[in-house]
């Protein structure tokens, strides 16, 4: 396998590292929750042979810093970081980038589109969790208050405990798997290293992002929506479910739940390719 070239880029309140492989049109992963470039390297080798692939941690995790560690965390500026990453490695508007995001990523995704058309082809946002488009946003208002007052209350761990009872389906009391996929496991010590600064500024930063549906609807002819086969009835599933039936587009059905790509890695990404040229 053909290492990466690795760089750092310099944005607006942070350092970001990134990493290139392949050659040919561009497509940017963003990853989700506590994933860095690293939960992508899978997908990323696979889909090099045609491409020019870029994966990257996103302010705040793995290796990419922040200026203040405390500072609020917003998807328009991630989405911000990302158009960074553009302009630098595709700077041509002629030759617009293909973008998938997953979860968080998949927000960030989702607004780098509306906010820059014109840098973006084809979107896949895989179960975007942007529940204030959902009819019942006040009770996810609700929960994500919870989680914070966990968070302050009683710490980290006990919050993520609130958090993911929240996003399984009603009635589900099945706790979470303890044993990770062994993508997961090999990088177990960044993802809870990242846990804190997730459930402190993404989450409540992130899951009020509303995004513009009417905006969303005159683009919708670049937008891909997608939900894993396993989520169904889960949180994280519903706002892309939503989003497809408003917009009168197929929601496409990926290998696995929410973490579809870690669990998942290969039948993941051969979705993932016939979507980017659906």
């Amino acid at each position: 396998m053909t290492e990466p070239t690795v760089g750092t880029l310099r944005v607006n309140g942070a350092t970001l590292r990134y990493e290139v492989r392949g050659q040919g049109p561009l497509l940017l992963l963003i990853p989700g929750g506590t994933g860095g470039a690293t939960s992508l390297t899978s997908a990323a080798t696979d889909l090099a042979d045609s491409r020019t692939v870029v994966t990257y941690d996103p302010r705040g995790m793995g290796a990419s810093t922040l200026d203040d560690p405390e500072a609020e965390q917003r998807a328009e500026e991630h989405a911000e970081d990302a158009l960074r990453l553009l302009d630098l490695l595709s700077p041509s508007p002629e030759a617009p980038a293909q973008v998938f995001g997953s979860s968080s990523g998949a927000i960030v995704a989702l607004h780098l589109l509306l906010a820059h058309p014109e840098r973006v082809s084809r979107v896949v946002a895989h179960e975007p969790p942007v529940v204030e488009v959902l009819p019942d946003a006040a009770t996810h208002r609700a929960l994500l208050a919870r989680v914070q007052e966990t968070l302050r209350d009683q710490g980290v761990m006990p919050a993520m405990a609130v958090f993911a009872a929240g996003l399984r389906k009603d009635g589900d009391t099945t706790a979470p798997p303890t044993e990770l996929p062994p993508q997961a496991a090999e990088r177990a010590e960044q993802t809870l290293g990242d846990l804190p600064y997730f459930i402190r500024r993404i989450v409540p930063g992130f899951m009020s992002y509303a995004p513009d549906i009417a905006r969303l609807e005159a683009l919708s002819d670049r937008l891909v929506l997608a939900c894993g086969e396993d989520s169904r009835g889960e949180l994280p599933y519903r706002p892309a479910a939503f989003l497809a039936e408003r917009l009168g587009k197929e929601l496409h059905h990926f290998p696995g739940g929410h973490i579809g790509l870690t669990t998942h890695p290969s039948e993941f990404t051969e979705h993932l390719r016939k979507a980017l040229l659906a």
